[in-house]
């Protein structure tokens, strides 16, 4: 049979998938520069397929346009075609960007960043997922024989992900029923991100070229075990050394670290409705979980909403160090978590914010909460802009809207086989 290369750029928007359009390969010059081409409405289509409302009706035309650093290219060997795709930036048909497209949210946040510290955003993304092509197992949780019965999965994955340009760290079973972790090594700005959903994307296509699935949905069933993403971030100057540190200071910050990360926390009731954007991650953050259920500052707790993390022995230890943020995952778009993570954090270097002392405040309890949470954030107005603040708040409500009468396993069921 005669084949012809295709290669697809693509765009993660509101709902977190991974969405665009293929063209021939030998059209790739022409297409780095016109792109291909994308309508406003496509960022309302919600993460079960239609599209509930849309502020932008029918009309309009953009263009999803490749970034050249962002290029995947993997051959799995097995005579299917190759996962071969860019990841682009939504544009007017001038050039500039549109005021709803999810990678210059992050990116302005990033410039924000810099234009007011002169600092840049080191940061990695560690994901849960479940594995369908594997049996749960009592005593399962992070055994030799959970990582055995995988079979070659790990493998296939890690080889793939080196051939997809990114640098894999560590692959692990993890404590719920078929779930595993994995993470791939810090990026600096906006790499980091598209390191994240070439993550999520690879993962998937290795487990669809073994006959199973690789299941990002926050939480399978209201009495499962959740899957987190877990985003760990430090602050670096101009020439790359840390920022973030100091020995001295308070939990290991330095000043300006303290106030990022006082940002945050001042923000994280707002933030979870970007960073935890569904109705079941509400389920994966209640008590006796291991996830969040309050905004509380910690080190070495993996209850907290944000965790000093340790320094091990050898290494410079500024370099080592990080904060985790542990309220989000995989239905959430990389870019608008890490650019709501980055914008609550310049909020709180301009304002000079404090970090809280004690327990914080509850979490919102539902995904309705958090959404006028972040409806009555006037800061958010800023770091989207209104058009795509109140595009964001459409389609998250339509969706919410789309799972009334149904129970917390219906909807769980919903978003498992969607993510």
């Amino acid at each position: 049979m005669h084949r012809h290369p295709l290669i697809m750029v693509c765009t993660c928007e509101i709902a977190g998938r991974v969405r665009g359009k293929a063209f021939p390969a030998g059209d790739l010059p022409s297409r780095l520069v016109k792109g291909v081409g994308w309508v406003p409405t496509n960022t309302m289509i919600s993460c079960f397929g239609p599209i509930y409302s849309t502020p932008f009706g029918t009309t309009d035309d953009l263009m999803l346009v490749p970034d050249p650093a962002t290029e995947v290219n993997v051959e799995f060997g097995d005579d299917s075609a190759n996962e071969h795709f860019f990841l682009g930036d939504i544009r007017h048909l001038d050039g500039k960007p549109w005021s709803c497209c999810p990678r210059d949210f992050l990116r302005r946040g990033l410039a924000a960043l810099k234009a007011e510290t002169g600092l840049d955003l080191v940061s990695a993304f560690e994901h849960e997922f479940v594995y369908t092509g594997v049996e749960d197992a009592p005593g399962a949780p992070y055994s030799l024989d959970a990582y055995r019965r995988q079979g070659i999965f790990a493998e296939a994955l890690i080889a793939a992900l080196r051939s997809a340009g990114t640098e894999p760290d560590s692959f692990m079973p993890e404590y719920g029923a078929r779930q595993y972790e994995v993470v791939v090594d810090p990026a600096t700005g906006l790499a980091s991100a598209d390191r994240a959903v070439v993550l999520r994307e690879i993962t998937r296509a290795t487990a669809h070229r073994l006959g199973h699935r690789a299941i990002f949905a926050p939480i399978l069933s209201p009495d499962g075990v959740g899957n987190g993403v877990h985003v760990h971030f430090s602050l670096r100057d101009g020439n790359g050394r840390p920022a973030m540190y100091d020995a001295k200071g308070h939990l290991g910050l330095s000043l300006l670290g303290a106030r990022f990360v006082a940002g945050v926390m001042h923000h994280l009731p707002a933030l979870c409705a970007i960073t935890a954007p569904s109705a079941v991650s509400y389920i994966r953050m209640r008590p006796n979980r291991w996830a969040p259920t309050h905004a509380t500052l910690a080190t070495q707790d993996r209850g907290a909403a944000m965790r000093v993390c340790p320094i091990w022995p050898g290494g410079e230890p500024g370099r080592q160090f990080n904060v985790e943020y542990r309220c989000a995952d995989a239905a959430a778009s990389p870019y608008l978590a890490l650019g709501a993570i980055v914008w609550a954090g310049v909020d709180g270097i301009r304002h000079h914010r404090k970090l809280p002392h004690g327990e914080g405040a509850a979490l919102p309890a539902d995904l309705g909460t958090a959404l006028d949470a972040l409806e009555a954030t006037a800061e958010a107005k800023t770091w989207f802009g209104e058009t795509y603040l109140s595009a964001y708040l459409m389609h998250k409500r339509g969706e919410l809207a789309s799972l009334a009468g149904l129970d917390e396993a219906e909807q769980c069921a919903r978003y498992a086989a969607t993510y």
